[in-house]
């Protein structure tokens, strides 16, 4: 009797032992899921990101204009933005606001051309062969009458001569004067009209760059 006994205890503890290792097994069985690896943050990017330099200058100040960040927009950011607005303006346009605007011809350089132009204007002539011409023929009228037109025709071709000779050469100061002063205004007018083209074309810079500049949140005057 004993002897049933103690087998039915030993099955016992041989079922209770198997279904501990088990547990056991399964227990361990179970693993933690392996630690995933991550890429840089955003700020290690950042961080890296090479540095935008800040422009050498203002361009605003450049073009003799004034702007006003309308959204708080720091300094360093406003010279960023007006040199963006600058460059782009000027890649539009293909105008180079930096061009010296165009000077004044010196005086003597309108000396100098208005020199040029009375040695090159037109010079009559004949003057004193139509001038001896015309006073030998009156001469010889007169000298007809007193009873010597031989000698009133030479008299009066001299006369001729010399009256001839004096309104030729009245008449060609008279041409270099006109010639020198229609130098001098030509040049004068040619001056003016370069200035009005680069006045023109500042004024179509300026405003390409205050519209880009107000898109952009600032008010420029």
């Amino acid at each position: 009797m004993w002897k049933s006994k103690l087998r039915f205890v030993t099955v016992l503890l041989l079922l209770l032992s198997g279904g501990a290792c088990k547990k056991s097994e399964s227990g361990s069985s179970t693993t933690t899921a392996a630690p995933v690896a991550t890429s840089p943050t955003s700020n290690q990017a950042a961080a890296n990101a090479p540095t935008v330099p800040l422009p050498p200058f203002s361009a605003a100040q450049k073009l003799g204009m004034f702007a006003y960040p309308k959204n708080n927009q720091s300094s360093d950011q406003q010279l960023r933005d007006e040199y963006d607005c600058y460059t782009s303006v000027q890649q539009q346009t293909g105008i180079d606001p930096a061009t010296p605007p165009p000077s004044s011809a010196s005086a003597a350089e309108v000396q100098a051309a208005q020199q040029q132009a009375a040695a090159n204007a037109p010079q009559a002539q004949g003057g004193r062969v139509r001038g001896a011409a015309r006073g030998a023929a009156g001469g010889a009228a007169i000298g007809a009458i007193t009873g010597d037109a031989g000698k009133g025709a030479a008299v009066g071709a001299t006369v001729g001569t010399v009256r001839g000779g004096r309104k030729q050469r009245a008449a060609n100061e008279q041409a270099q004067q006109q010639a020198a002063q229609s130098a001098g205004s030509q040049m004068q007018q040619q001056a003016n009209q370069a200035k009005a083209a680069y006045k023109n074309q500042m004024d179509t810079f300026r405003r390409g760059f205050s519209a880009c500049m107000d898109a952009r949140g600032y008010s420029v005057k």
